[in-house]
Formats: C-alpha cells, structure tokens, sequence
C-alpha cells in the first residue's frame, strides 16, 4: 500500500513540477508572429520573444482563454498589433498549459 501510494504521488510530482518552476513577468516587447482563434476555450499567440519568463518549455506561444474578464480586449489589442505592426509584450502569470504555452493576464503596447 505504501509503494502504491508512493509511485501515485511520485507521478503526480513529475507531472506537476512545471507549475511549481514557472514565474510571472512581462516578456520583451515584439510584434505579433501569429495569433490563433481556437474551437477550444482559448486563443493562441506567438511571440518570438527573447525572454520568457513563465519558466514553461515552449518559450513562444502563449495561450489566453475566452472566460477570462478582458481575455475578448486583450484579444482585439493584439490584432490591433498585427494590423499596425506595433510592437507588444504580453504579461504571463507563471501558468502552462499541457502543450506549455504561457498563460498570460495582459498586453502592453509600444510604438
């Protein structure tokens, strides 16, 4: 019974310790690579950032979802990105999902 529980929670840890290394912060200001409206309940986007600081395994997606309060703003300020060709940078809060992209909470834009 003990080893069972053992390699339950061993697994578990495995599996989970991506949450436990992540971090928020901003990531550096780009243009937009990509952005993905899904069928599933999040939008993707691709940043070809230098930095990310989320800790996640893939460094240049990120991912927001559709309930979110301001998720549909942050949505229209990054195809705003696309369309003027300003630079941006988004704020990831330490999150993967299970393709490890970076959630993220904001958008900052600069000229």
């Amino acid at each position: 019974m003990k080893i069972e529980i053992s390699v339950i929670i061993g697994a578990c840890a495995l599996l989970f310790s991506h949450f436990t290394q992540a971090s928020a912060g901003w990531t550096d200001f780009v243009t937009v690579d990509e952005l993905v409206p899904t069928t599933r309940h999040y939008y993707e986007v691709r940043l070809l950032v230098k930095e990310n600081p989320s800790g996640c395994k893939n460094k240049t997606w990120f991912y927001q979802n559709y309930g979110s309060r301001g998720s549909d703003k942050m949505f229209e300020t990054l195809l705003e990105g696309i369309k003027s060709g300003f630079r941006l940078r988004v704020y990831v809060t330490g999150i993967c999902n299970i393709h490890d992209y970076s959630e993220f909470s904001a958008v900052s834009v600069i000229r």
